[in-house]
């Protein structure tokens, strides 16, 4: 086991952020990339919109199947029922 403590490690412990820098250029930099990483993308391209087509597509589709029901029967060497799992409605 290791000798420090959580207590220990939460005493010990210090702020390794960018944005604990006392340097102002490395807690801008940091907060830059923070907002740039936020802000959505202003291009968007034709596959894009083709991706968002096809998800929405394929969602509808699967709402629109009846529900499945999955049944798993699992037998042991002997042939005696070792498993037996039923997923979905009766």
């Amino acid at each position: 086991m290791s000798e420090r403590s959580a207590l220990v490690e939460l005493a010990n412990f210090i702020g390794r952020s960018p944005l604990a820098s006392p340097d102002m250029k490395v807690r801008n930099k940091a907060l830059s990339g923070m907002t740039d990483r936020m802000l959505p993308r202003q291009k968007r391209s034709v596959g894009d919109l083709l991706g968002v087509v096809m998800a929405l597509s394929a969602r509808t589709r699967r709402m629109a199947h009846d529900p499945a029901r999955v049944e798993i029967d699992v037998f042991s060497p002997d042939g005696l029922r070792a498993l037996r799992m039923t997923l979905g409605q009766d």
